[in-house]
This record gives structure tokens, sequence and C-alpha cells, in this order.
């Protein structure tokens, strides 16, 4: 089959929206001079207060809610954070799934600045899933460059944290 031009460009365009992709998310081509350290993990502590706040849909089967997250991070992360989480609930017991989204600001193995942290979590009659992963391209001063994901570890209702990350190397 003989490619049209239509086809032609549309495998350009996915060969450079790929490298673009790879680009923005740390993917170098060789001798790039970039060198990633390697992944770290950072523990420790964190107080939490979640406030409600007014939801955005009020109907009875939906069970949406939204609450403000003010955190303060012990630990190898010192600092704190501010966000916001909106949930819902079901009927069946045990099945509900939250997202959020949280500015950190702190200090990290000596360097600071900020970057914000993305949650997307499930509970699936009573089986959690939790993902929480470093917006790209989010870190600030000495953080620029940050990737990571953390764990939240909740025993005998004290938050704790891990937090697997990576900071470019100092040029």
């Amino acid at each position: 089959m003989r490619p049209t031009p239509y086809r032609l460009t549309l495998v350009v365009f996915l060969a450079l929206f790929v490298g673009h992709v790879q680009a923005a998310n740390g993917i170098t081509p060789p001798h790039s001079g970039i060198h990633p350290m390697p992944q770290q993990r950072a523990s420790g502590s964190f107080d939490v207060k979640l406030n409600p706040l007014e939801p955005y849909n009020r109907t009875e089967d939906a069970k949406l809610g939204r609450l403000s997250i003010d955190k303060q991070f012990h630990g190898d992360l010192e600092g704190t954070s501010q966000g916001e989480m909106l949930s819902a609930g079901t009927v069946t017991s045990g099945s509900a799934g939250y997202v959020a989204i949280e500015r950190v600001t702190a200090t990290l193995a000596g360097k600071s600045g900020s970057f914000v942290l993305q949650h997307s979590a499930t509970l699936n009659r009573g089986v959690p899933t939790l993902n929480i992963s470093v917006v790209p391209d989010s870190g600030t001063e000495s953080l620029t460059g940050l990737s990571g994901t953390m764990n939240i570890i909740i025993e005998g209702g004290k938050h704790s944290y891990e937090f697997d990350y990576t900071l470019p190397a100092a040029p």
C-alpha cells in the first residue's frame, strides 16, 4: 500500500509528537549532556488537615465531596502543602474514589523550592489503589526538574510518606 500525503503527514506528525513527549518527560537521546541523578527515597511523617468545601454537585446519588488540603511534612521532606480534593462515594460499601492536586513548598535533600503532586485513588470494595506523582515540570528553584512518586502510609491514625524521586544532576 502506497502512503498517501495525509498518511505521510500523520506519520511525520506522530514521530515529532513522540519525540516532543519524550523530551518533555526527561527522556533524552544519547550524548545529550543531561545526566539525571539516581532515584532516591525520602521518608517521614506529615500532619494533614482536611476541611469541607461547598460541593460542585449536590445530587443524592452522586455523593460528591470537595475538601481543602493543608499538610505539614516532617523528615526528609520538610515543608507545607495546600491543595484541593474531589471525592466520590457509591452506594456500595467500601467503594469510592478521589483526585487531588496539592502544591508543596519544601526543602528536599538540602534543596528548596516547590512542586505539584497529583493524586488519583480508588477503593474497590475495600481494596485501595493509590497513585501520587509529581506533575512534570512543576518543580521550581532548586527543585526544577524534580520527578517522582509518593506513597502514603496510614497506621494507627498516623500519616507517613515514602517519596521516590529523581533530581537532575547539577551542571
